[in-house]
This record gives C-alpha cells, structure tokens and sequence, in this order.
C-alpha cells in the first residue's frame, strides 16, 4: 500500500482543550525545572555508581566480541585459552548464543562462527548510524522551524523503533533516547507505521504488543485503533494527543521510499499550547516539507 502523498489539512482533529497552567508543574520548592530535574536525576545515578554488572553477560559479550574478530571462526577450546574462563562457562553461553540464531557452529566439533541474527543486528546498526547521520541536518532544520522536539522512527520487529532524535534546548524535557522502543497505538509515529500495515499483520502486532493503557487518553480498544488508523490514512498525518503522556502531544507524518512504501514516521513533540488547533496547518507543512527532504534517504524497498 502507498504512502499518503497528500496531506488534508482541512480535517482538523479534535484537540482536546488546553487546560490552564498550574504552579504545580513547577518546582513546589522554587529551585526551578532545572534544578528539579537534576534532584530527580541525581539518585538514579548514584544507583548506577552502585549496581554491579552482570558477570554471565560481561562473558557473553566478551565471547560474541571475539569471534566477531575472527571470520573463520573459533572453537570452544581457543575459546577457553583466550578468554581465560572455565570450559562449562564458555560452552553453556555458546549454547544459549547458537540455539537463539546468534552464533552458528561450522560442524559438531569445529568453528563457532557469527550467526544470522547477530549479523542481522550489526547490519541494522551500521544502517541506522549511516542513516542517523545523513537525517540530523533534516531534522535540525525542522526542530529550529518548530521549536520542538523531533523524532525520526521505523518499524522492527513489529517495534516502532527511535532512530534519530534532536530536540531543543529550552522546554519541557523529553525522556526519549536513539534505540527507545515507544509503543505504536499511542504515539503518532507508530500510527503512522502501522497505518498501511496489510490486515493480517496489523492483527499479529496487536497480539504481540497488546493495547497497554498509559492513562485515560489512550486507545486500548482495538475497533477504535482499527477507526484512528483508516484516519491516519485518509488526511495522511497522525495525532497523540495526550495517549502515552499527559501534557504532551505529538504529531506524525509518514515518509515514503521512492516506492511509495511507508518505512519511516518523523513527528514533533511538544506541550498542548505549542500543539493546537491554531498551529496545526504550520506545522503539518513543516513536516510534509522535512518527510519530502527524507524519502531521499530511502532507496525502493518492494520488489
């Protein structure tokens, strides 16, 4: 199914009223938002300084790690020699790596080599940081034209995965980061992705993910999913208002490859008087603007 080309921006949806500002908002102590945040965030460091790693992890990963360096792979004794570790260590985790798809082994007493699953992950990730860096400057441009937060987001997995990030300086703080997994019937660039999903697939992803309610603005029925996303498809944009976080609302458009295929959602995010009903048609043009300059990015992904 094609992407939606054209953007009907007489449709307006219906914004939920801005309600009026309340002190509490604020620091009740008068330190300021800065200071605030940075109390808040002070404990959730020192927990950090503190917790100890994972050694069964730290070996794992010492593991993958290793025979990564070695393309013709490594057995479970140049393995033992190298990594100084004991030999029911090493093969218990080799065990777990092979029957998850991440490490193959070339015969029953020889090489353990990379497998398709971590090849596939090293791929993506040197896709995303090759496509991370040549969208920044197209996302910058659309954060300093909306003064917003922006958000650049594909589909993995059945995941709506955050791939590329920038946001202001000032204003209210987003707690997103590059590699976020944000839940798709709640925010507008999951909606976007799932929007032209083929039915069959649309109804595995809600099986798999399921509706999670966040608060009382949150879509957690299915027929009125189904009803929001033939929206979406109609006037080519999609709305959170309010559904993942109170206070905060993000508006989505789809980018095409030069198929015409959706592979990717850009949204802006920010508080409910900075998106309303007033600055919907700016910024819609913004972002049909910034998704035009992005579609370059994608070769034809169909067949």
């Amino acid at each position: 199914m094609s992407a939606y080309h054209n953007l009907d921006t007489q449709e307006v949806h219906p914004l939920s009223p801005v309600p009026e500002r309340k002190a509490a908002r604020t620091d009740p102590k008068g330190t300021g938002r800065a200071d605030a945040v940075e109390a808040l965030a002070q404990p959730r460091r020192e927990l950090t300084q503190r917790t100890a790693s994972a050694p069964s992890l730290e070996r794992g990963l010492a593991i993958l790690e290793l025979i990564a360096n070695h393309p013709n792979g490594l057995t479970l004794s140049q393995l033992v020699r190298q990594l100084h570790l004991p030999k029911s260590s090493i093969y218990s985790l080799l065990l777990t790596f092979e029957r998850a798809g991440y490490l193959n082994r070339i015969d029953p007493n020889g090489q353990y080599v990379c497998g398709a699953k971590f090849i596939q992950i090293a791929m993506l990730a040197f896709d995303n940081a090759i496509l991370r860096r040549k969208a920044t400057p197209i996302l910058v441009k659309l954060m300093r034209a909306t003064g917003l937060a922006v958000h650049l987001a594909m589909l993995w997995r059945n995941e709506v995965v955050l791939t590329a990030r920038v946001s202001p300086a000032l204003g209210r703080p987003v707690a997103t980061w590059i590699g976020k997994r944000v839940d798709a019937h709640c925010t507008s660039v999951g909606k976007c992705l799932i929007a032209t999903l083929p039915e069959a697939d649309l109804n595995s992803l809600i099986r798999e993910r399921g509706l999670l309610r966040h608060n009382d603005n949150t879509i957690t029925n299915i027929r009125k999913l189904k009803e929001e996303l033939a929206r979406v498809r109609r006037v080519g944009y999609a709305f959170d208002d309010e559904e993942e976080e109170v206070g905060i609302r993000c508006l989505g458009v789809p980018v095409a490859d030069s198929g015409g295929q959706v592979v990717a959602a850009v949204s802006v995010s920010g508080e409910t008087d900075q998106i309303s009903e007033q600055s919907l048609r700016y910024l819609l043009a913004q972002l049909q603007s910034t998704t035009r300059e992005l579609s370059q990015l994608f070769p034809f992904s169909g067949e």
